[in-house]
Order: C-alpha cells, then structure tokens, then sequence
C-alpha cells in the first residue's frame, strides 16, 4: 500500500511542477527531453544490478521498453494538441478514462477478482472521472475531432497496461530500475530528435531554466514509474484495483490542490466528482 501511496503523490507533484513550468517560464518540451534524461540516470543510480547494455539489449523486454519510451513522448505530444484543440478537459476526461483499458485487462488476462463492491467502485470512479474533469462553461463536442482524443485515451490505457504486462511476464527480481531506465534514455532520444528537428528549422531557442526543471521533474517522474512498478509487483492488490486507487486519487488530489494552491474554482459537478472518487477508492479497496 505504501508504494501505491508514494507513486500517487509522486505523480501529484508533476502536476505541481508543469503548473510551476508556467509561473518560472521554463520551456516544457525542453524541460521534458532533460527529465527524461534525468529519470534514466536515476534508474541507473538506484539499481543494484550492474549496468550491461548487452545483456539489456537481449533481456526479453528491450523492445517493450522501446516502444514505451515512444508511447512516453508521443502521448505527451498528442495531450498537447488535444489540449489545442479540444480543450483541457477533454484532455483529461480522455487519459484518465483509459484506466478502463488495463482494468479490463487485468480482469481477463489475469483472472483477476470480479466482486459486485469492485466492479460497483470502478463503475463510480468512471463516473467520477469525468465529473472532476468537466470544467464550467466547457463545451464537449467529440464529434467535431475524434482523433486526438481516441489516440489519447487509447495511448494512455496502452502504456498502463503494457507496463502491467511486462512487469508481470518479463521482470526479474530487482529488474525495475534498469527497465525504468531503459524506457526513459529511449524517450530522451526521441525528445533529443525533436529537438534537432526543431534547430534545423530554426525554430528552437535554449531556455537554461529548463535544466533544473527537468532535473527536478525527472526525479519525480522516475519516483511515479518506479512505486507504481512496485506496487504492481505486490501481492496486496491485484492490477486493476491498484489502477482505479492511482487514477482516481491522481486525479482527485490534483483537482484539490488546484483549488488550494492555485485558487482554481471547483463546481458543483466537481465536488460531485470528489465525492464520488472517495466512495470508489474505499469500494474498491474493501473489495
């Protein structure tokens, strides 16, 4: 319980740290290319298996970690034009709906247990999802552009779930931090390319800033990876219930903190969906 716990607030503080991104005008895709640099060495640092790129190179999940690390850097880009697009919230709606895709998953796959309380839990956390996410005066109209928003939702349940998958069939004991780091150099490299691509159009600028912020998001980003990992590998909870809690309380909190911190306005929907968040968390837990 204690590494779900630690990987919730971890991912709450990345939340802390793009809105702070914004404040200290430190460039995000630039902050983002050195956090993952950041979070690779970080898993290099805290492993205690000795550092082999051969024997990484023919571990049974290099190429997972391949595709993980695009998935990293491609799903946050497509936020971003979602973002753009569509709006923030149905950014949101989207990636925290996904949570569908490795409960479903685990259900299946795993066998995992299929109680009235739990399925009743993920049922209201979905609910509870969307209520937390709409913002007042926002206006849904999916129709209009599904395609950012379907690649979203489907990018985010895919990396959980294959996350899940590896970590159950491929992972050895102590393997986490390597395989971490592993999925983190591969989305530094591909953020490493954009950014050339973006010199090469002459369309890049340095921002100095962006070293520390990435430095500091990495070490949180690593920390959300790694206990959500862990979390997976502990017998207390199967992987669906640990997707519900992290998603649903991930979301919940930062919606908290936004009011706290940032005095952003919460609407009556809002706090429909907090409480809502609350009462699945505890379904799903008891079950």
């Amino acid at each position: 319980m204690i590494y779900l716990l630690l990987s919730i607030l971890a991912s709450t503080l990345i939340f802390l740290i793009f809105k702070l991104f914004d404040r200290f005008k430190i460039n995000t895709l630039q902050a983002i290319v050195f956090n993952y640099i950041t979070a690779c060495f970080c898993g290099l640092i805290t492993s205690n298996n000795p550092f082999d790129a051969q024997e990484i190179i023919q571990s049974e999940w290099f190429f997972g970690a391949l595709i993980l690390g695009f998935l990293f850097i491609s799903i946050f880009n497509v936020m971003a034009i979602t973002s753009q697009r569509n709006g923030l919230s149905v950014a949101s709606v989207a990636t925290k709906m996904s949570v569908i895709i490795p409960v479903i998953f685990g259900i299946y796959v795993y066998h995992e247990n299929t109680g009235i309380l739990k399925l009743l839990g993920i049922s209201l956390a979905l609910i509870a999802v969307y209520f937390v996410s709409v913002k007042k005066d926002a206006t849904f109209n999916f129709k209009s552009n599904l395609m950012f928003p379907v690649i979203l939702f489907l990018g985010s349940g895919i990396i959980d779930t294959s996350i899940k998958y590896i970590e159950t069939t491929y992972l050895k004991e102590g393997g986490i931090p390597l395989f971490s780091a592993t999925i983190f150099f591969f989305a530094a490299c591909f953020g490493i390319v954009v950014l050339i691509i973006k010199m090469l159009k002459k369309d890049f600028k340095f921002n100095p800033k962006s070293i520390i912020g990435g430095a500091v998001l990495g070490i949180v980003n690593y920390a959300s990876i790694y206990y959500i990992l862990k979390a997976l590998n502990h017998e207390t909870f199967d992987s669906s219930t640990i997707f519900t809690i992290n998603n649903v309380a991930i979301l919940m909190l930062t919606s908290l903190i936004g009011l706290i911190l940032f005095k952003e306005k919460l609407s009556f929907k809002n706090w429909i969906g907090i409480g809502l968040a609350i009462i699945s968390i505890l379904l799903v837990t008891l079950a």
